[in-house]
């Protein structure tokens, strides 16, 4: 099913994020609110939560089929994040270029390393492969994410042997393994909530928890049919980040503010439709997290600080800030419209047909 509170609280994750990212081109007091952002951080690991539930309950019974499901499975994984991912990594391309031409100046060559291409193109920059986040920064978290991806069939294997008890243990044990790295020195983090070019360990860890709450949300006999509780316990997680609590009780706030926003809009998903308009936004929302580092790069790195910063009071860095935000709502729409679904299903089509000619003959098809 559609979950539109989760649809809407990764709106929200994703645009907090933009917003943290351009405030770095403001005033000094602008920089100060992007330090007050920084501790929602731990919003990152709601983006890999609801995907790990959503993952997990869309693919978890199909998975393991013979019908070669995890290859499809893979297909519509690579179909839905690497189009566009290829295109804002491209523009970074051009930018390193430029910046090898001498045509613009970096106060980050260490962005635009070439030899971190191979890592980008291979979406495995964030195994650790890197030292630092390069070209388009923000896609460690794809990296990330197709880490996850590839280990879905050990998540769904722990559960068919385990049950929920064998994804708690895979959950813990992901999570024990973090904080050894870190106090061992080879995680090069202070916490594993921080980690982004280690960020693939740190996101299996969050994508199990997504997926234990998806089995345990499914067993539940809950009549539950009130939202409060998802979104009161979402803005709980919200202070508790805030005031800088500690991880494991932001991480456990989360996971329960799915668990029941997820069984009241199961139970009643009419009830929900007063976020419905939010859903343009809300199904673009990997678009606006992939696009605004490519917007800021254009309208914040050159055009307010080389032509607009220079002439006027940097007070009007706030209502220009609007300009920037409206193009990346505006191209992310777009992007999908017209590029990333045509895209997709075209390489899903062509896949699908290389699946079924590699099939045996007593095989079927679907």
């Amino acid at each position: 099913m559609h979950y539109r509170i989760f649809e809407t609280w990764r709106l929200a994750a994703a645009v907090a994020i933009m917003i943290y990212h351009f405030l770095r081109f403001g005033p000094p007091e602008a920089l100060e609110a992007g330090a007050f952002l920084h501790r929602f951080l731990p919003l990152m690991e709601m983006f890999f939560m609801i995907s790990g539930y959503l993952i997990m309950e869309r693919y978890g019974d199909v998975l393991m089929r013979g019908d070669q499901g995890f290859g499809k499975y893979l297909l519509r994984r690579i179909a839905r994040i690497y189009p566009l991912y290829l295109v804002t990594l491209g523009f970074f391309l051009l930018v390193t270029l430029a910046i090898d031409q001498g045509l613009v100046s970096t106060d980050n060559p260490q962005r635009f390393d070439w030899s971190t291409l191979p890592a980008n193109i291979l979406l495995i920059q964030a195994w650790g492969f890197t030292e630092h986040l390069t070209f388009n920064y923000v896609s460690w978290s794809l990296s990330a994410e197709w880490f996850c991806y590839l280990l879905l069939p050990a998540i769904v294997i722990t559960y068919r042997m385990g049950g929920a008890g064998g994804l708690a243990v895979l959950a813990f044990a992901s999570i024990l393994a973090l904080e050894i790295g870190i106090a061992l020195g080879l995680i090069p983090f202070d916490s594993w909530l921080e980690a982004n070019t280690w960020g693939a360990y740190r996101a299996f860890a969050d994508f199990v928890l997504g997926a234990l709450v998806a089995v345990v949300v499914a067993r539940s006999r809950s009549g539950l049919t009130s939202q409060a509780p998802g979104w009161i316990l979402f803005g709980v997680a919200l202070a508790a980040m805030g005031f800088r609590l500690e991880s494991y009780v932001i991480v456990l706030l989360l996971a329960l503010a799915m668990y029941f926003a997820a069984i009241a809009e199961r139970n009643r998903p009419e009830a929900t439709t007063y976020l419905a308009p939010l859903h343009p936004l809300g199904k673009v929302s990997l678009g606006i997290y992939l696009i605004h580092p490519v917007v800021e790069s254009v309208l914040l790195a050159i055009v307010w600080r080389w032509w607009i910063d220079p002439l006027v009071s940097s007070n009007l860095f706030y209502a220009f800030l609007i300009v920037p935000a409206l193009v990346v709502f505006a191209l992310s729409i777009l992007s999908d419209r017209f590029f990333e679904r045509p895209v997709g299903k075209a390489i899903v089509s062509l896949g699908d047909r290389r699946l079924k000619r590699g099939q045996p003959a007593h095989m079927p098809a679907e």
